[in-house]
């Protein structure tokens, strides 16, 4: 006999997303299981029906559905998932009694003994004799009562019942193997959660688990969504994180709904540099536009990324990438175009209506090492750039600098800050910004727009250049700073040289650049 699993993927017709449209849980046209076929008759239901006494106190039972005699099957009750029919009960009366107890069977003795018939009338007693072959089939019965009356078909409420059972076995199906494949897993998870058949529905996830890649991470993203699976949708995002580029390269990326879009633009943890982002969610206004038949101009494709515009981190990029892109694509507006060139290029920074904290593609707890024992002021700038070398033992990611502030009180003051490989003299990181002082001895966090990889055994030099007042320093510097993680115990070394050349005075023992921050 063969598995239910494939029999299901034979027949449905229908599609997952009708279940985003609201359809309900009632039986439908594409998958009616009510007709004759390998799962047997009707689904349970919960509603009662009345039927009068008729021809002199016969009873007749009425069920929730037609069933042929070569369809019945006698070991399908209500607890096993088979026949429509449930218990018969009586009009209310003091004299009725309790309703008797269902064996495994579904059958509950005395039950044909109590279906009486008036003799006076052949029609009554065939329709006693149906109740009486009814009842034996399918359903418990109570007792009736010996006069005429109106009865009513009355069906125990039936909620999940597939739940309580640990194997697929269990479920009125005929086997616990189950055969899935990337044509028929989304419709097989579509009819498990339909149907209420959990342990299907665990073999559709850990299939599709274990056949998660960055170039479908994104259609499995929305299917997860679709029907509310938090596992796969938590996984599919985190597949995203590690390998965004790949991700929103694949083809699937321009299929999804625009809130599976904004619900990956709005995660801090995209590894990713801002302008590919932007050009991706590009390239899906693109595709929307045309779902929706609408010309793509820049102005539709405004409207169709909608919130999601704002999610972009246009102060992340350089002004250089926005330049390029986004202030010529039109898809801005000019006061925006205005107010990202003024962020890009003055101090004190204009507000604009941007997100513009920094992305981090990196997980748990942030780091940072102080390299001075002691704070003393003055520090004065003139154009050069505080400088100075290190190495670490272990891999790293920097994602910023502390830095001193104003001996004078409040102030703004703009800065540019880079890691430079000493061996090849590259920049591997940078950033133009700014920051706010207090005029206290405090560092203040000045951050890259991504993070820089630091090796193990290689000298970088760390830079800084400040235009600003006078600034608080660093005095009693250390060579060597260790930093223990408190979980782990893992210990992270720092060592720190002169840089030769120009360096504003800055060294070991004195200067700027207290502090370095960073993810192990």
């Amino acid at each position: 006999m063969r598995c239910c699993v494939c029999l299901f993927q034979q027949s449905l017709q229908c599609s997952p997303s009708k279940m985003a449209a609201g359809e309900s849980n009632s039986r439908s046209s594409c998958l009616n299981l009510s007709t004759s076929g390998p799962l047997g008759n009707a689904p349970p239901s919960n509603s009662a029906y009345s039927s009068p006494a008729s021809n002199g106190g016969a009873v007749g039972v009425a069920v929730g559905t037609n069933r042929s005699a070569g369809n019945s099957n006698p070991r399908l009750g209500p607890e096993n998932g088979g026949g429509a029919e449930s218990a018969v009960r009586s009009t209310p009366s003091a004299q009725n009694p309790p309703r008797q107890s269902v064996g495994p069977s579904g059958a509950t003795s005395g039950a044909a003994s109590n279906m009486t018939a008036t003799p006076s009338s052949s029609s009554s007693s065939s329709s006693a004799s149906t109740a009486s072959s009814s009842a034996d089939a399918s359903a418990p019965v109570s007792s009736l009562p010996s006069s005429p009356a109106s009865v009513l078909v009355y069906r125990e409420p039936v909620y999940n019942w597939q739940a309580t059972k640990s194997t697929v076995k269990e479920r009125f199906l005929y086997s616990d193997e189950v055969q899935i494949g990337p044509e028929t897993v989304m419709t097989t998870l579509y009819t498990a959660k339909k149907y209420a058949v959990p342990a299907l529905e665990a073999h559709c996830v850990e299939f599709l688990k274990k056949n998660l890649r960055a170039d479908n991470a994104f259609m499995l993203l929305t299917q997860a969504r679709l029907f509310d699976e938090p596992q796969l949708a938590s996984l599919c995002l985190e597949n995203i994180d590690k390998n965004t580029a790949d991700a929103l390269a694949a083809e699937g990326f321009t299929d999804v709904d625009l809130d599976t879009l904004m619900a990956v633009l709005e995660r801090d943890t995209l590894g990713v540099r801002e302008v590919r982002l932007f050009v991706a969610a590009v390239r899906w206004a693109e595709a929307e536009a045309q779902r929706q038949q609408l010309q793509p101009t820049p102005e539709n494709k405004r409207r169709v990324l909608g919130k999601a515009l704002s999610l972009i981190r246009f102060p992340l990029m350089t002004i250089e990438e926005f330049a390029a892109g986004p202030a010529q694509s039109g898809i801005l507006t000019d006061r925006e175009v205005v107010s990202l060139f003024l962020h890009f290029t003055v101090n004190p920074k204009p507000h604009v209506e941007f997100i513009d904290r920094p992305r981090c593609c990196l997980r748990g707890k942030e780091c940072s090492i102080t390299r001075f024992s002691q704070v003393e002021s003055r520090w004065g700038y003139s154009g050069t750039s505080d400088r100075i070398r290190f190495s670490v033992n272990r891999r790293i990611f920097v994602v910023g600098f502390g830095l001193y502030g104003s001996i004078h009180g409040p102030t703004d003051y703009q800065v540019n800050i880079q890691i430079i490989h000493t061996d090849s003299n590259t920049v591997l990181g940078q950033n133009d910004t700014g920051f706010s002082c207090d005029g206290t001895a405090s560092t203040f966090r000045v951050m890259f727009k991504e993070p820089v990889e630091i090796l193990p055994s290689v000298n970088y030099i760390a830079c800084a250049t400040l235009k600003g007042p006078d600034s608080h320093y660093g005095t009693k510097g250390m060579r060597k700073v260790t930093h223990e993680a408190p979980a782990t115990g893992t210990k992270t070394c720092f060592t720190f040289c002169y840089a030769a050349g120009n360096n504003n005075g800055t060294s070991v023992e004195d200067g700027q650049i207290p502090e370095v921050i960073f993810y192990t």
